[in-house]
């Protein structure tokens, strides 16, 4: 048969192909794709350009092998429907809705191994947000926010407003959120901010640190999330950070550089800064958590939050250029965006 596929031909050019696809051989099932999710973050460093092209895309992923150089198949957030089965997969596979880390395509051969069952309860535009959702998790368990702290999340973008509504859940003396976007701030505090800044205003780092500890004595945050893309964005959550606090940046940079100040206090204040990333889990939990567990997490918490709210524009494959271009050029406006089928 023939497929529809989205290809990164070079910086700002996307095309959509046409390709062959082979049958699902034995263990396989042939996915008709319903709608996949854009990631604002990974993606837009593909489609700028600024992706290290000799970096392997994912090597935990089977649909993502290969390097980010051009062209280049990518995307990680599939839901679909298994059409055609083949040889000795269960009768039941017919029709199931199923979640795949798989580039944007209109068809594609699966192993059974490779897909994800999302709950029932879960309409297909909430469980595309699975790996967004699976990433915010993974910046909580890497943070590990004790009761009572202070606590600032910079970038409101999906997996920051979700990582927003994840943290609100706890018993923090105080939640501060930061994002350029006015439209983003507002949505913050929905999600359960208790006051969200724009970084760039003046005297924001001042009314941060302020806000960070209220009445308190402790001044600055015992935790710092770096969600917005953004590498000057890191120096501002370190200045944030008090004596000891940690620092995890949830952000890929790709080719872009992050010039820190670290010759001034963060030399005395014993903070952390933490990498943190989705592909694996933290090898102090390995004892007791893996993926499967995670994954259970992840859709539980998609069901209890539903991020459909925040789905901002849907286009068909067909026009995904004005989805990219959109995306690029006017961030306020596409929060998330994904694309029908």
């Amino acid at each position: 048969m023939i497929r529809r596929s989205l290809f990164f031909m070079a910086p700002r050019k996307v095309e959509v192909r046409e390709e062959p696809l082979a049958p699902p051989g034995p263990g396989q099932v042939l996915v008709q794709t319903l709608i996949s999710l854009i990631s604002p973050g990974t993606e837009m460093l593909i489609f700028r350009g600024q992706a290290p092209g000799d970096l392997a895309v994912d090597e935990t992923i089977p649909a993502l092998a290969g390097r980010f150089g051009f062209p280049l198949k990518y995307g990680y957030a599939v839901i679909g429907r298994a059409v055609v089965l083949g040889e000795g997969v269960p009768a039941e596979w017919q029709d199931r809705l199923v979640f795949a880390f798989n580039p944007h395509e209109s068809h594609f051969v699966a192993d059974l191994e490779e897909l994800l069952l999302p709950p029932p309860s879960l309409a297909p535009e909430a469980a595309v947000f699975f790996p967004l959702m699976e990433t915010a998790t993974t910046l909580v368990m890497d943070g590990q926010p004790q009761l009572g702290e202070q606590v600032a999340v910079f970038g409101q973008g999906v997996v920051g407003l979700l990582l927003t509504g994840l943290l609100a859940r706890l018993p923090l003396a105080s939640l501060v959120t930061l994002d350029l976007h006015s439209s983003r701030r507002f949505l913050s505090k929905k999600w359960g901010a208790h006051l969200s800044l724009d970084p760039t205003a003046s005297g924001a780092q001042e009314l941060l640190l302020d806000n960070l500890s209220g009445s308190g004595p402790y001044r600055g945050a015992d935790l710092c999330y770096e969600v917005s893309g953004d590498p000057l964005a890191l120096d501002q959550a370190i200045a944030a950070t008090g004596f000891n606090g940690r620092v995890v940046i949830g952000s890929w940079y790709g080719l872009k550089k992050a010039a820190l100040n670290l010759g001034g206090r963060f030399h005395r204040s014993r903070m952390r800064l933490i990498s943190s990333q989705v592909s694996t889990l933290n090898p102090e939990l390995s004892g007791r958590w893996s993926k499967f567990r995670r994954y259970r997490l992840a859709w539980q918490m998609l069901e209890e939050m539903d991020p459909t709210s925040l789905i901002t524009q849907r286009f068909p494959l067909a026009q995904a250029a004005e989805a990219y271009k959109l995306i690029d050029q006017n961030p306020a406006e596409a929060l998330q965006v994904i694309l029908t089928y």
